[in-house]
């Protein structure tokens, strides 16, 4: 029960992020789940993709849309783009060590906080 709270805080949390700043996934969920949850880096990553597959700020994106924010033409050619490097992704990831694969994670995590906080 315990574990279901936590996960569902998670969600929460991520959920306003998303709707706030456009991020959620990848940037909240997987550090959480693995501080909370103590997942290890693939099967953080591995359900926060699962719980991305349908909802993936389905409400959030609604309310983007109707205020004029979304370019659907691009975000279809996004949507194609991101299943096909989704896939290919994975099947990396799948089969680097857990060590590497965080390491590789938090770095990226490093360089796009530095492009955000230095660079316009």
């Amino acid at each position: 029960m315990v574990t279901q709270g936590i996960a569902l805080g998670i969600g929460f949390f991520a959920g306003i992020l998303s709707g706030v700043l456009g991020i959620g996934g990848g940037v909240v969920m997987i550090p959480a789940l693995a501080y909370f949850l103590e997942y290890s880096q693939h099967l953080a990553q591995g359900t926060t993709l699962a719980a991305m597959v349908l909802p993936i700020g389905l409400l959030a994106a609604w309310e983007y849309y109707q205020n004029g924010y979304v370019n659907l033409s691009v975000a279809l050619i996004i949507a194609v783009g991101f299943v096909a490097g989704g896939y290919l992704g994975a099947k990396v990831a799948v089969s680097i060590d857990a060590v590497w694969l965080k390491k590789v994670f938090g770095v990226a995590l490093i360089l796009i906080s530095i492009k955000l906080l230095f660079f316009e």
